[in-house]
């Protein structure tokens, strides 16, 4: 089967993909799974939140009733004990590539974006564009990959080598996506030459429906912004300016904004998602309450772990996040009663945010409370469209040669 799609040069330019659909929310809703032991929150306050598979997958199957648009996980390579502590937190994690493509299985419209950190060990762009091609095929169009590019010393000695300069990883990534992009569109063998990888007579079916899988980037650097916005649909930002809320929505806009423009001088869009943690009770007392008792059992050996992992790495992104914001976690802090929450969301759509990747403390009744307390008021605020109101969604009819 193949398609023809004039114009289009990303899935979310077709109408009939699951990007397209997704990209006609006024705010794209995303849950970041808890694939990993403790979450976000570097905190021994008791919780059921889980990194074993059975519990994302009724994460996800929860967040796809709830009408989200994706879901994904982190990609980490950690020791023995993770970062430390009584938790030993993160110690306990599964690969996001393998589990976020097994979610394929027990959904049909959500979103699947598995994180790889391509530039490892003994990737090649062959083995992921195959990889890639099946799981589009299995999921319907519904898979994409945020490629990472490695901002951890210790995770490049895991696999024996040395550490890829900053700037130079994103050229590397580059090279490599070029490569999988090339295979992913194309109908013929492919003599593919670059700096790095040499393919002869390189074929890889089944074709992707929407031309190529969704791809999906995380950054907060100039380079990193420069290889996103011509490569990637979904940009990953972080707040400049720290987890405080009034901080972070105060510093979004220039830094929305720098994309945006950097996407237009390419003659691209791209979509910014950036990751709350939110903390929501039916009061802003009862909500502070909760966050504080998270912060009071604050695990101090994994917390020291953690931020002395950060204080190594080169990513530009959390530059000033405090050790504090830590223990609860996320890329900026959300808290407050279901009003004050949507109201919070609102700030950062006009900040330039078209989405949020949500984090919780305890993901499985919090994400429950989300969706009965916080969902019915972002569509009344203009922030989300119902399922059933979505005209956008509809099937993609495959051509055939």
């Amino acid at each position: 089967m193949t398609a023809a799609f004039d114009g289009a040069t990303s899935p979310a330019d077709i109408p009939g993909s699951p990007l397209h659909a997704a990209f006609q929310q006024p705010l794209m809703l995303g849950l970041f799974l808890p694939i990993q032991n403790g979450g976000w929150s570097i905190s021994t306050l008791p919780r059921g939140t889980d990194w074993r598979f059975d519990y994302n997958a009724r994460l996800t199957q929860k967040a796809e009733a709830l009408g989200f648009d994706l879901v994904f996980g982190l990609a980490q390579w950690l020791g023995k004990n993770g970062h430390g502590g009584a938790l030993k937190y993160r110690e306990q994690s599964l690969d996001a590539f393998i589990a976020t493509s097994a979610l394929a299985a027990i959904t049909e419209r959500i979103l699947l974006i598995s994180t790889v950190h391509a530039l490892y060990g003994p990737w090649h762009p062959l083995h992921l564009a195959k990889f890639g091609a099946t799981l589009d095929h299995i999921s319907g169009g519904r898979w994409g990959i945020n490629l990472v590019t490695g901002h951890v010393a210790s995770e490049w000695a895991m696999f024996g080598q040395p550490m890829i300069e900053h700037d130079e990883r994103y050229v590397r990534a580059a090279e490599f996506v070029g490569v999988l992009d090339t295979l992913w569109r194309s109908d013929a063998n492919q003599h593919i030459r670059t700096k790095h990888w040499q393919l002869n007579d390189a074929f890889v079916s089944p074709r992707p429906r929407f031309h190529r899988p969704v791809l999906v980037n995380a950054t907060g650097s100039a380079a990193g912004i420069d290889y996103a916005v011509r490569h990637s649909d979904l940009i990953f930002i972080t707040s400049p300016a720290g987890a405080a809320f009034d901080d972070a929505i105060a510093a979004l806009p220039a830094h929305t904004a720098t994309i945006r423009e950097s996407a237009r001088r390419v003659n691209r869009r791209v979509r910014t998602l950036i990751n709350p943690t939110i903390v929501c009770r039916p009061t802003e007392r009862e909500a502070r309450e909760y966050h504080d008792a998270i912060v009071a059992h604050a695990d101090e050996g994994a917390l020291d772990g953690f931020v002395g992992m950060h204080g190594k790495s080169d990513a530009k992104a959390w530059a000033q996040h405090k050790r504090e914001q830590r223990i609860l976690g996320g890329n900026l802090h959300l808290i407050g009663s279901p009003e004050q929450i949507v109201e919070q969301l609102l700030a950062l759509k006009r900040a330039g945010c078209d989405g949020v990747q949500l984090t919780f403390f305890d993901f499985e009744p919090d994400l429950a409370y989300f969706g009965d307390a916080v969902l019915p008021l972002l569509v009344e605020a203009g922030l989300r469209v119902p399922a059933s109101d979505q005209s956008f969604h509809q099937p993609f009819l495959h051509t055939t040669s």
